[in-house]
């Protein structure tokens, strides 16, 4: 079965169809979102809600806006940068403990191992290195403008031409 009949028989709440989905895309999305988080328990948890959301919202995708797996896509990233800035979320990180920090040094587990199903480490390793560091900040690691403004040391006016202009450099790869 094509994607575009999945993704229909998806908006009709087809079960099936939404195990399939959830079987190609949750690798992808628990890698987003714990990139985010940071922890596993709290990405699967977040990750659930996301397909929980999506079903819910399903007749708000439209394949004229663009794929399937972005849509998804921006919602767990949105999901994972909202709970991070849920109040429960920065009370259980205040007195986090040293197995948080070894996990941040030593994990080998990155964005690369659980999105690249997509392709996208090919396009994204193609661009500028000024674009790789405001995509990673902005797409892979949940920063704000704000945030990735202050962490490049930039003004947040660049942040906001970088980031369109990469993005659309990153479309035309892809279409091309």
């Amino acid at each position: 079965m094509e994607l575009d009949q999945l993704v229909d028989k998806f908006k009709q709440k087809d079960e099936k169809a939404f195990e399939k989905l959830y079987n190609m895309y949750s690798d992808s999305m628990h890698g987003v979102i714990y990139n985010i988080v940071r922890d596993h328990d709290i990405a699967a948890e977040v990750m659930q809600d996301v397909f929980i959301k999506a079903w819910h919202k399903a007749n708000s995708y439209s394949s004229k806006k663009g794929r399937f797996f972005t849509w998804i896509l921006n919602i767990s990233r949105n999901a994972a940068i909202d709970k991070t800035r849920s109040k429960a979320f920065k009370n259980s990180k205040q007195n986090l403990n040293s197995d948080f920090f070894v996990d941040i040094i030593e994990g080998n587990e990155s964005l690369d191992d659980k999105t690249d199903a997509i392709g996208i480490k090919k396009f994204v390793g193609k661009l500028a290195e000024k674009c790789k560091a405001v995509i990673e900040l902005l797409y892979f690691k949940g920063y704000t403008q704000s945030e990735a403004s202050e962490a490049l040391d930039m003004p947040i006016g660049t942040i906001k031409t970088r980031n369109r202009n990469c993005i659309q450099e990153l479309r035309n790869m892809v279409l091309n």
